[in-house]
């Protein structure tokens, strides 16, 4: 396999389960698994949450331009410090970075996180879409959503899904609860590349093939953003859970 078909393949893959309620760090274990290749390596990971981090911006762009205007609308005040609130729980992830690398070396708890993931995509449309606008979320229920952020360290448990799942749970619409998910995402996927940009700064070196990983990553990120959001709009995250089910099971009983 080239450097450059290699780096248009997991261009694409993140791009596409960093928003799709799959889980992309699941992915970045099972697919080298089943495929027989190597992951990419850090500097080139870095480069692709490049890619997926300016798909939301882009894609969420009028949004980020309201939140500036924070200080002179008070709507947009109240949904910034929502997501302050709601990132909070995220620098808990620092206490168990040790575990979450141990994790991500074992493909039976990925396998079982999947099969989590998919159970929990399931059960969230058994909450009612009471269509509730993100400006009426409360202040404890945005911190619900920031721990379910913080359980998707573990790889396998989708990001998107569980924080959409929570976030519907708290009386958002699907739609508002996907917003408000992606719009917290931004400084988690900043975060994730900049902990392994790292590897850039130690000299390790990226190829030139990594730029095509950045562009699919950026494309096929902001196509899945789409998707997903005509997805929820007429039926939910059910539509996910046999695929991580599927993916989940399979990677217990090959990997």
């Amino acid at each position: 396999m080239s450097d450059w078909f290699e780096a248009a393949v997991w261009g694409l893959i993140q791009g596409l389960t960093e928003f799709l309620p799959v889980s992309s760090s699941g992915h970045l274990v099972v697919v080298p698994g089943f495929l027989g290749i190597e992951a990419p390596d850090l500097g080139t990971s870095a480069l692709l949450h490049l890619g997926t981090l300016m798909a939301v911006l882009v894609h969420y762009r009028g949004d980020l331009a309201w939140l500036l205007r924070s200080r002179t609308d008070p709507v947009a005040r109240r949904v910034l410090g929502l997501l302050v609130v709601a990132s909070l729980p995220s620098a808990l992830a620092l206490l168990v970075r040790d575990e979450v690398a141990a994790l991500q070396a074992s493909t039976t708890a990925v396998g079982v996180a999947l099969l989590t993931t998919g159970a929990v995509l399931w059960v969230a449309d058994w909450f009612v879409d009471r269509g509730g606008p993100l400006e009426t979320m409360g202040r404890f229920r945005a911190l619900g959503v920031g721990f379910a952020q913080l359980a998707a360290v573990v790889p396998g448990i989708s990001r998107s899904g569980v924080t959409i799942a929570v976030g519907t749970a708290s009386g958002l619409s699907r739609v508002q609860a996907a917003r408000f998910s992606f719009l917290l995402g931004i400084p988690a996927i900043a975060a994730a590349g900049m902990f392994e940009g790292r590897a850039l700064l130690g000299g390790a070196g990226i190829h030139s093939s990594a730029w095509l990983g950045v562009a699919a990553a950026g494309v096929s990120g902001y196509v899945a953003i789409s998707l997903l959001l005509r997805v929820l709009e007429r039926v939910g995250l059910r539509p996910f859970a046999p695929y991580c089910v599927l993916v989940g099971a399979a990677t217990l009983v090959w990997l």
